[in-house]
């Protein structure tokens, strides 16, 4: 496992936010309000967990047009760091 990904990989784990919500999202895709009841993280703190796990390249949105019902998965990498979590 090289450099970059051991820094992604302690990036979500740091945060238990990010930690829930990337194994929310294994091989799934969901709307932030159906993450946040999953994760028991408050849905007003869900948009901030989704930006910085989008920022990073782990998840993405695949209907950014939409202004509600938004859809997340995770990118490839966010599949790879997934398996690694502890």
């Amino acid at each position: 496992m090289d450099d970059e990904m051991l820094k992604k990989i302690s990036y979500v784990n740091i945060s238990s936010y990010r930690a829930k919500t990337v194994k929310s999202l294994q091989g799934d895709v969901k709307i932030p309000t159906k993450i946040a009841k999953d994760t028991g993280i408050l849905p007003n703190h869900m948009s901030k967990v989704l930006k910085e796990l989008k920022e990073a390249g782990i998840a993405e949105c695949i209907n950014e047009e939409a202004r509600k019902g938004r859809l997340y998965r995770l990118t490839d990498l966010g599949d790879e760091i997934v398996e690694n979590l502890e």
